[in-house]
């Protein structure tokens, strides 16, 4: 019996060194293992590939569109932006014509800026009040004011009681090349001195029946003859 567990004993001491010898065979087998772990370079990865970012976009007035449609401070909730204008200026009287006056040089005007004003010959390019006179002919004149172009005929702009100024339409094409050359004047009125035709002269009028030499009112009525038929003026007297 006691060889029996002597031998049991021996037995059991052999399965405790194997035993052990194992544990320390893996024991010194992992040490291994984590050296050899620990001491292999680590290789970095390639990077992700990039994808840059959208490009951001210029802000737009139009991209707030839905802030003006639905905006909550308001009551309409309307976007229509309405613009409020005073009332057009309205355009002051036209000035008064008294007749139209070609000397060969030009048509010339004979405006005064309203009725009972002073009147004058004026050219085209001139002002008179707030308009510019910007053409005219034997029949119609025309008008600039801020712009805006207005053009009537001569009858509109004479004054009640006046003649209307003498129709150009009817002359041929040969006698509306002479007729400058012989004073033309389109308004009626009493005889003696008419409108200034630049200087000291003054223009005749339509039906002035004066014998040539007739002194009035510090003028004196001339007369003379041209290849173009008779030319009337009043000339001042010189003393």
């Amino acid at each position: 019996m006691k060889r029996k567990l002597i031998i049991f004993d021996l037995v059991l001491a052999a399965a405790l060194c194997a035993t052990g010898w194992r544990l320390r065979d893996q024991w010194l087998e992992a040490r291994h293992r984590e050296r050899m772990v620990l001491r292999q370079p680590v290789r970095p990865l390639p990077p992700p590939p990039f994808s840059p970012l959208a490009p951001v976009q210029p802000v737009t007035a139009a991209a707030y569109s839905d802030v003006a449609q639905k905006m909550l401070f308001t009551r309409d909730r309307n976007p229509t932006v309405v613009i409020e204008t005073g009332p057009a200026k309205p355009m002051p009287p036209l000035p008064v014509l008294y007749g139209v006056v070609d000397i060969g040089d030009g048509p010339i005007a004979i405006l005064s800026e309203k009725a009972g004003a002073a009147s004058r010959a004026f050219r085209a390019g001139e002002k008179i009040g707030p308009f510019t006179l910007a053409a005219v002919n034997q029949r119609e004149i025309v008008f600039d004011w801020e712009g805006q172009q207005v053009t009537k005929k001569l009858e509109e702009l004479i004054p009640r009681g006046a003649a209307a100024p003498a129709e150009a339409g009817a002359m041929t094409p040969r006698a509306a090349a002479l007729q400058p050359a012989s004073p033309i004047v389109s308004a009626a009125s009493a005889s003696g001195p008419g409108t200034s035709m630049g200087g000291d002269m003054r223009a005749c009028q339509p039906g002035d029946e004066a014998p040539p030499g007739t002194v009035q009112d510090g003028y004196r009525k001339v007369v003379t003859e041209s290849p173009f038929g008779k030319v009337c003026r009043w000339e001042p007297v010189r003393k």
